[in-house]
């Protein structure tokens, strides 16, 4: 299972980089992949729903993320699914001597076919994922 794991620093009290990214509809200001995405909730929290369209390899795949945990300010989770894979994100906060460090730990698990791409898909995940970190960091400075 590809799996990207990238830590940042922000210069946000804990609570605003949590409040952030909790909101995960954030995504489409920060990784380059997202085309839109939009909190169908309203809300953050446990139970809330994030319709994210993201763009790669040419195609737009849609995911609606579920907050499958949410301990604020400490810890978010969410799940997506699509007809190809299954993606686990956890995001951790933990308060550094400037600010907050923000972890994200993203699981990707392949479906079906996709699964024999395996190998292939960690080498993208990992150039997708180096962006939307670079990304992330840019934001939670701002």
């Amino acid at each position: 299972m590809p799996r990207y794991v990238a830590t940042v620093l922000s210069n946000k009290p804990v609570e605003a980089a949590f409040d952030y990214l909790a909101d995960f509809s954030s995504v489409r200001e920060w990784d380059p992949t997202a085309v839109s995405a939009e909190n169908l909730s309203g809300r953050a929290g446990e139970g809330a729903e994030f319709r994210v369209v993201v763009r790669f390899a040419g195609r737009e795949t849609e995911f609606v993320y579920e907050t499958l945990e949410f301990d604020r300010p400490q810890r978010v989770v969410l799940r997506a699914e699509s007809s190809t894979v299954v993606s686990l994100d956890t995001i951790s906060f933990r308060e550094a001597a400037n600010g907050t460090e923000v972890t994200y730990d993203a699981l990707l698990e392949p479906k079906g076919p996709m699964k024999l791409a395996g190998p292939l898909l960690g080498l993208l995940f990992k150039r997708l994922g180096d962006n939307a970190a670079a990304g992330l960091e840019r934001e939670l400075n701002r």
